[in-house]
């Protein structure tokens, strides 16, 4: 009779002195592509004030988060930088069918850390002013690599620069190549410019949409997630008005 007593008494508190999210919190675990990843952060932060859940958040290339989901790796939820990888999870039964849907569009921009370097358009910044080194991600690996290498394809500079390219693992990385002026240029992710941590250094040309594929940024709930509850209230969350209005100001556009 006491021993019940106890755990009524005990549940009472709990519900009392603590907010009911807290007392069902969960955590999710979200792989994320470097270049949404300070977008990211901030929805996480607000995700966990609002619901009591906590995130666990990893980043790193699509390709790399993709090929670790493949062999097992304890995520609940993956936003890539495209829709090929969700889409291939769906397919081989990794994510949640009819979960997919599309988070963000990325831009790129061609971006230094020197304020007077980037001048007019870019093909006449990249023929005509001196530099020695210009980034980009790894076109395998990285959408947004890949979404470099045909910008230059269409300006007709590819065979030109190829000499005077470094890559990056991922966006995350070919972005300290030019923050840390080890690469005079590079071509990143608006959003890594517009960060508030970046606070308007260096000079940009973003790049028209014209020159690449566009870069639709889909995310999926993985499937051993299907019945986790704050992976699925993350997702929804992401899908909500107060995420948009912050992935709308790190330069993303939204469907």
């Amino acid at each position: 009779m006491m021993s019940r007593l106890s755990t009524s008494v005990c549940i009472l508190f709990c519900l009392v002195f603590f907010p009911t999210s807290a007392v069902w919190a969960e955590k999710v675990r979200i792989a994320v592509a470097s270049n949404f990843l300070a977008t990211l952060n901030e929805i996480a932060t607000n995700f966990e004030r609002d619901t009591g859940h906590v995130a666990v958040v990893s980043s790193g290339s699509s390709g790399k988060l993709y090929a670790q989901i493949q062999h097992g790796a304890p995520f609940d939820v993956f936003f890539s930088a495209d829709v090929e990888r969700p889409k291939l999870m769906e397919e081989k039964g990794l994510a949640v069918q009819n979960s997919r849907f599309t988070y963000a569009v990325g831009r790129l921009t061609l971006w230094s850390a020197d304020s007077n370097l980037v001048k007019g358009d870019g093909k006449t910044v990249l023929t005509q002013e001196p530099f020695k080194h210009v980034a980009i991600a790894n076109p395998k690996t990285a959408p947004y690599g890949a979404a470099a290498k045909h910008t230059l394809e269409q300006l007709g500079l590819w065979p030109a620069l190829e000499g005077q390219i470094v890559q990056g693992e991922n966006i995350s990385q070919t972005f300290q190549f030019v923050y840390s002026r080890n690469a005079d240029l590079g071509l990143v992710a608006l959003s890594q410019v517009l960060d508030p941590k970046i606070n308007g250094v260096g000079s940009r040309w973003d790049v028209p949409l014209s020159l690449y594929d566009p870069l639709y940024q889909q995310a999926v709930l993985l499937v051993h997630a299907r019945g986790h509850k704050a992976a699925r209230d993350f997702l929804a969350y992401v899908k909500g008005p107060e995420a948009k209005v912050i992935i709308e100001r790190f330069g993303y556009g939204v469907e």
